[in-house]
């Protein structure tokens, strides 16, 4: 299982917008090719930083299989307009576990 955590930062006062476009988004991650769901995190010392913790089976059904398809197109345009910079992404793999 492959966890891919995403750094984003919305525009100061979209905040809600970014959320709700978040929601709408949900059946693009549900119906992913080895997407195991996603949760949203927003921080607390800074309002407009989220944290986008999404689950994959593998590395490639994120980086190839969603990235390369139509639903990543729709995520970008619900999502993308709230970006204050790009997001920053990387990808975890469990070592410890409680």
């Amino acid at each position: 299982m492959i966890t891919e955590i995403a750094l984003i930062d919305v525009k100061p006062g979209s905040e809600k917008d970014f959320e709700a476009a978040v929601a709408k988004a949900k059946p693009l991650f549900l119906r992913a090719k080895g997407g195991k769901g996603f949760e949203l995190h927003k921080s607390i010392e800074k309002p407009s930083r989220y944290r986008l913790v999404a689950k994959w089976e593998t590395l490639e059904n994120h980086t190839v299989d969603f990235r390369g398809s139509e639903d990543f197109t729709a995520w970008r345009a619900l999502v993308g307009p709230y970006f204050a910079a790009s997001p920053d992404v990387e990808h975890t793999e469990t070592v410890v576990s409680t």
